[in-house]
């Protein structure tokens, strides 16, 4: 059973940075592909960014530039390094992954505001 746990949420003020990380369990982890996606009230889920087994890189076009995605193979763990954060970069951020079907963390809460 594969398990995902994220952590790093937080309240950060606009400009500010944090750091998420998700532990994955269950996978073989150093073959699956890994991504971040958030969700905000009142919109859909959409793509934050995915890293491949091969470390590349995808972006969503809203955080291009901002936001980087790393892994760590023998931590068995995802990293999404956020920086010049946004209030609309307010959102539940999940951890997913696809091994023989899609699976997803439980999320957590990163809120912008001052």
């Amino acid at each position: 059973q594969v398990q995902l746990v994220e952590s790093g949420g937080g309240l950060v003020q606009p400009g500010g940075s944090l750091r998420l990380s998700c532990a994955a369990s269950g996978t073989v982890f150093s073959l699956v592909t890994m991504g971040w996606y958030r969700q905000s009230p009142g919109n859909r889920r959409e793509l934050v960014a995915t890293i491949g087994d091969g470390g590349s890189t995808n972006y969503g076009d809203s955080v291009r530039g901002r936001f980087t995605i790393s892994r760590d193979n023998a931590k068995s763990t995802a990293y999404l390094q956020m920086n010049s954060l946004k209030p609309e970069d307010t959102a539940v951020y999940y951890c997913n992954t696809y091994w023989g079907m899609e699976y997803w963390g439980k999320g957590t809460l990163v809120t912008v505001s001052s």
